[in-house]
């Protein structure tokens, strides 16, 4: 999987809770993270990125500010907000539900498939 876009629905704004539950990110920084975290299986794209930091911003999930790097160059970083951490408890509630669910529906069809 390449892209945000193959993620299930909903999981996106998940992963980008748990990305910033340690601490402060910028944008690049998590997608970085990601691709590193995940083994280089899912790689978010920026015009994926953005719409949900802007949508977990509009929610009060995240808070954004600016800050100068070492470069000199201002970037501006995200920190999840008390609000954003009980969405993301919520949110890994659901994940653990459905993967559950999933994999039991899996476990059914183990040993049923004939070999090729």
């Amino acid at each position: 999987m390449k892209s945000g876009s193959n993620l299930p629905t909903g999981s996106t704004a998940l992963l980008v809770l748990s990305l910033l539950a340690p601490g402060d990110k910028y944008g690049y920084e998590m997608i970085a993270a990601l691709e590193e975290k995940s083994d280089h299986t899912f790689t978010l794209k920026e015009g994926t990125l953005y719409p949900v930091l802007h949508s977990l911003e509009k929610e009060g999930a995240v808070t954004a500010y600016e800050k100068e790097a070492p470069t000199g160059r201002k970037r501006k970083y995200y920190r999840i907000t008390p609000r954003g951490r009980r969405l993301l408890e919520e949110k890994r509630t659901e994940w653990q539900s459905f993967s559950r669910l999933v994999n039991a529906i899996v476990a059914e069809g183990e040993g049923l498939l004939s070999p090729v």
